[in-house]
């Protein structure tokens, strides 16, 4: 099969893959203990889980959508 007839290229899953990375990080920085009942952990509002983490994520999820959009420029394309 023609490698032309793909919807995506290699590039396109390497940038999906990069997202991902992005998107698990993102979840991981956001995970961590919680409060319980009879104690209180003021780490729930850490500028970690508060900015950095969903930043994170949304960088991964916006990355993700270019790489879905992204098209390798092709040389060959009869210029108008």
């Amino acid at each position: 099969m023609d490698r032309s007839n793909y919807a995506f290229s290699k590039m396109n899953f390497i940038l999906l893959a990069v997202g991902m990375v992005f998107v698990v990080l993102g979840f991981i920085l956001m995970s961590g203990s919680g409060s319980a009942e009879g104690t209180f952990d003021a780490d729930i509002f850490s500028a970690r889980r508060i900015k950095v983490a969903p930043l994170c994520c949304l960088f991964g999820f916006l990355f993700i959508i270019y790489a879905i959009m992204f098209k390798k420029k092709d040389s060959k394309e009869i210029k108008d």
